[in-house]
């Protein structure tokens, strides 16, 4: 079996961010042919179109994970009932200049957290436009919209929840299926 590349962009910035903790436990939930990239929102400047004939160094490399990987995982808060401005800046980069859209052709999958029981729910649906706008095929059935609660994901990122592990364990294998489904 090939390797699989899989780019990952976490919508939340902060060092103790509950879906880089969501992203984490899903990487410890892979197979040993699949590696997870996480790109580094943070380091990428806001879009400005005056920068499209020089890209800044850090949307450069992030179009070149996006072209390198055979799938996209969104792991997505909800801000103000969207998506965070960091993962919108870093969609806005990736699909310039014009005629360079590094999100045509892709595949992704959109998972989410938040202590509120809707989850990420407006959130990934926001998200699922922008990116279908954008040419990303993406993984629909079944949404993941999880309620973090304390303990879910311990220190060492495993979950702890036995179904809600089965749940995303089958939702992972899916996705991974799909996306080399789509990708042979």
């Amino acid at each position: 079996m090939s390797n699989t590349k899989i780019a990952v962009f976490v919508g939340s910035l902060r060092a103790e961010s509950i879906n880089l903790r969501l992203a984490r436990a899903l990487e410890k939930l892979i197979p040993d042919n699949v590696q997870f990239e996480y790109a580094s929102l943070g380091d990428i400047p806001l879009y400005n179109q005056d920068q499209e004939t020089n890209l800044p160094a850090p949307a450069a490399k992030m179009k070149a994970l996006i072209a390198d990987a055979d799938g996209l995982l969104f792991v997505t808060p909800e801000h103000n009932r969207s998506i965070p401005a960091a993962l919108k800046n870093a969609i806005d980069w990736g699909s310039r200049p014009w005629g360079q859209n590094s999100w045509v052709g892709k595949t992704g999958g959109i998972v989410g957290t938040s202590p509120s029981a809707a989850g990420t729910a407006m959130a990934q649906q926001h998200l699922r436009n922008i990116l279908a706008a954008e040419g990303v095929s993406v993984f629909t059935t079944p949404e993941v919209f999880l309620q973090t609660t304390d303990g879910l994901i311990d220190d060492q990122y495993t979950i702890t929840n036995e179904g809600t592990r089965k749940f995303l364990q089958g939702w992972l294998d899916g996705y991974l299926a799909w996306v080399n489904k789509l990708a042979a």
